[in-house]
């Protein structure tokens, strides 16, 4: 008899659960589990019909859509992944002395930049960080999404916008929201003895070096080919035109990186980067359709002002804000927030380089569960047993680095700079 009761008690307690839950909850768990590619697929297709496109119409502007500079960012992408996937076989190891310790945190945000992952980056490093991991967890973070070739050239093809100054506008933005983050995990006293002492984090077949230059030389020719690039004009040499543009300096530095590890290793690194870029141009495919179906059927340009200003940059801002909490991986929310705000930006009279870290800005917010990049610093950085401590220092860092550079960018762009 008592268990009748309790299991009434227990049944009662669901229903006022379920009661409570509210109805936004409860339409949000009915809805279907598909992933973002998917979900922007259907949207695009529901569009177009309800606003009564015809069938023919509809896959024309979709397939029109689809297509909108697919070609180049498979050329970013794959030479990208490729360089990545062979920095990945160079584990710097050996001693975490002072030394080697302040040089591979100095080294984390052009690491990321060069391995086109914050992830990568760290993995490769931290043997070397000791207590310091968390805070090259926080410089790979910021390489990666503000330092070329990553976040901003990704953006800056998404958007359709020359990707001329983005070097510098990256760097003079990395500093202060690199030194925040230094500042923040200093603020709130993250032991030594705290800090998870692992060491020779190498992977399977990988090259063992001490000498980081080894493992980043592909990084110095990248940079070097675009600096060269940006002061002699090769018009009458297409070779070396090319190979001084980014695209090519992308290619030629990825082609560096395999001759930099065993042949063997070689197509393991080409076919992992196949397979990342594969996906990622499926959900930059689906992102540019949605664009291309949503211009047409509701007048961008009447909507947006011809004069945004710096409104147009927190717009683009928090746009982001929402596809990255969303989404949790930076890679996709670049993939898919950029040709969702091309329009927007093609609309306005927006400086392109402030459009670019407008969305570069809003993909820091934040580090959370749900970001791939959480659970290796987490486990490997953070010795902390309480979760709600470790998600706080990596998401409030991430978000007032985004709220700096956000700050710092709003006032370099009403200076006209």
């Amino acid at each position: 008899m008592s268990r009748v009761i309790n299991a009434q008690q227990d049944q009662g307690k669901d229903q006022d659960k379920s009661q409570g839950r509210g109805w936004g909850t409860m339409i949000v768990a009915a809805l279907p589990d598909w992933p973002l590619v998917i979900w922007m697929i259907a949207v695009t297709l529901v569009l177009g019909l309800s606003y009564g496109m015809k069938a023919d119409q509809l896959i024309h502007i979709f397939n029109v859509g689809w297509g909108r500079a697919l070609g180049e960012f498979a050329l970013i992408l794959l030479p990208s992944f490729t360089l990545a996937a062979a920095l990945a076989r160079h584990t710097a190891t050996g001693k975490t002395g002072g030394a080697a310790s302040g040089l591979a945190t100095v080294a984390s945000p052009f690491a990321a930049a060069s391995m086109v992952c914050p992830d990568t980056a760290y993995a490769a490093l931290s043997p070397l960080a000791g207590a310091r991991k968390t805070t090259l967890a926080f410089g790979s973070y910021a390489g990666f999404k503000l330092l070329f070739p990553a976040g901003p050239l990704i953006v800056a093809t998404g958007l359709g916008v020359e990707s001329g100054s983005l070097m510098l506008y990256g760097m003079a933005l990395l500093i202060p929201v690199w030194a925040v983050a230094v500042g923040w995990v200093k603020f709130w006293s993250i032991p030594e003895k705290e800090a998870a002492k692992t060491e020779g984090n190498a992977s399977p077949g990988s090259v063992k070096t001490t000498n980081l230059f080894i493992a980043f030389a592909p990084f110095v020719v990248l940079a070097g080919l675009l600096v060269i690039g940006g002061f002699v004009d090769f018009l009458h040499a297409p070779i070396l035109d090319f190979l001084t543009q980014p695209k090519g300096a992308l290619i030629f530095a990825a082609v560096w990186s395999l001759l930099s590890i065993r042949r063997g290793q070689r197509r393991e690194c080409i076919d992992s980067a196949v397979r990342r870029t594969g996906s990622l141009l499926l959900v930059i495919g689906a992102a540019s359709a949605f664009g291309a179906v949503l211009t047409t059927v509701i007048p961008v340009g009447d909507l947006v002002p011809a004069q945004v200003g710096l409104l147009g940059i927190i717009s683009l801002f928090v746009l982001t804000v929402f596809f990255k909490l969303a989404q949790g991986s930076s890679m996709a929310t670049f993939a898919a927030v950029a040709p969702v705000a091309a329009p927007i930006v093609a609309a306005s009279n927006l400086p392109p380089s402030a459009a670019v870290f407008a969305i570069c800005l809003g993909s820091f917010v934040a580090i959370l569960p749900n970001d791939s990049f959480y659970w290796l610093v987490r486990r490997d950085g953070l010795g902390l047993e309480s979760e709600g401590r470790a998600t706080f220092i990596l998401a409030g860092g991430a978000t007032l680095q985004a709220l700096v550079g956000l700050v710092i960018l709003l006032a370099l762009t009403a200076l006209g700079v």
